[in-house]
This record gives C-alpha cells, structure tokens and sequence, in this order.
C-alpha cells in the first residue's frame, strides 16, 4: 500500500474521533460478548451535528434477511478489546424493537417515530 494511502486511511480514525465509513460495518455485541448485530448507518442531526443513532442489521444469514434497528446512539458504547460496539439490550427487546424491513423505510425526518424509538428504550433525546 502506497504511504498516501496509508495516510489517507489513518486520518478516517484519530485519538476519539472516528469517521462514519469506518463506523459503519462494525460489529455490535451484548456485555457477554456475544455478537448482537452490525451497524449499517449513522444517523447525525444536520444542525446540531450530533449523533441521533445507528441502524443496525440484524437476524438473517449473510445480510440476506436483516431486519434494521434504529439503536439510540446514548446506548452504544465502544469497546476496544472487542473492536465494536457494546449495547446492553435482551434478545427479547430487540425482537420487540421497532425495525425497518429495509433501510430506506424509516422516516428519518419523523420526531414522532424518533420519540417512539427513544421512549422504548428509556432514552433520552439526541435533540
């Protein structure tokens, strides 16, 4: 690999900063490690430039299948030693979540269904 390259690659992730390519892709596990899902997009207000969530896919066999979960960004936490991010949500919450069949379905401009996200999980508002 060309140092331009290199270079190029390393500035997508520095100190705590990370880019949003590189967010999206990584794996999500539950505290006990095991692996929950894959974060699919970011979802940042455009005003205030804060983070709202992530869709993460979930369920079926090689992304054939996936449901998407819009998961509060407030409950991700990056962990190092696994290299993704860890969300404490029961098997039983996320198959009652609400998702996305696909991930154009969600109306992103929607406070309603934001709110309705935020109250199932007892989350506060990005906003």
């Amino acid at each position: 690999m060309a140092l331009a390259q290199r270079s190029e690659l390393s500035a997508r992730e520095s100190g705590n900063l990370i880019g949003s390519d590189k967010v999206e892709g990584t794996p999500v596990y539950r505290p006990n490690q095991d692996r929950v899902g894959t974060i699919e997009r970011v979802m940042i207000d455009k005003l205030t430039g804060k983070v709202g969530y992530a869709v993460m896919s979930f369920g079926g066999i090689l992304g054939i299948g996936d449901d998407y979960y819009p998961i509060p960004w407030s409950l991700l936490t990056y962990n190092t030693a696994l290299g993704g991010y860890e969300v404490n949500i029961t098997e039983d919450q996320l198959k009652g979540a609400p998702k996305l069949r696909t991930l154009d379905a969600w109306s992103y401009h929607d406070r309603e269904k934001e709110s309705e996200l935020l109250d199932y999980y007892g989350s506060h508002p990005y906003w």
